[in-house]
């Protein structure tokens, strides 16, 4: 599909509040009102998330939520992605977003996280493939990608749950609560998708 890159811009601003997935599973684009709920989340899972994710430390107050939601309603005002909860049974209980849309090379970048206690229930990957879709479906990209550190096994299993192909590692490219860590790269093409759907439609 060979979308001119203002036709795929104009695509990207009509982009829905909400993202229904299932009975179970709703994505919600993060606003203001979000600010207080997703910092006690976070808070919450603390000791967990921040072995992957060194953000957790910075966040301190509902203050340093306010400013990442923020930071990610300016992102899709320029148009270059956006970050949404994961709402599950009415619950908010994760974070998913594209880290940004490139336009000029027809790709993105998915990156995720969930609570503890909500982990094994599928809920990233049914989120992740809800965002595989409208990329290659309503965005009219051609490349996704999901990159993880090495030893985060959960994480790799969603990308390759999805059908993602490793590409490498790359060495020492994130950091963990221990320091740097390798990280596992991986893609996924919009043929790849189409051969694994029916016509690039499920």
């Amino acid at each position: 599909m060979n979308m001119p890159r203002t036709a795929a811009a104009r695509i990207a601003r009509r982009h829905p509040a909400r993202i229904p997935i299932d009975e179970d599973i709703e994505l919600r684009l993060l606003t203001k009102a979000h600010a207080n709920m997703l910092f006690a989340l976070t808070a919450r899972n603390r000791d967990y998330l921040r072995q992957w994710l060194p953000w957790v430390d910075g966040t301190q107050s509902p203050t340093d939520t306010m400013r990442f939601i923020d930071e990610g309603r300016d992102q899709l005002r320029r148009n270059d992605g956006f970050h949404a909860g994961i709402w599950y049974c009415r619950e908010l209980v994760g974070v998913i977003g594209y880290h940004y849309w490139n336009w000029t090379l027809r790709k993105t970048e998915i990156g995720y996280w969930l609570a503890a206690s909500r982990q094994g229930k599928g809920i990233v990957t049914r989120s992740c493939r809800a965002l595989v879709d409208y990329a290659f479906r309503n965005l009219g990209l051609n490349r996704i990608e999901i990159r993880t550190a090495v030893g985060n096994a959960r994480s790799r299993a969603v990308a390759e749950r999805l059908g993602f192909a490793q590409e490498g590692v790359l060495r020492e490219a994130e950091y963990s609560s221990d320091g740097p860590v390798d990280q596992a790269a991986y893609g996924l093409l919009r043929k790849d998708w189409e051969s694994r759907t029916s016509d690039g439609r499920r």
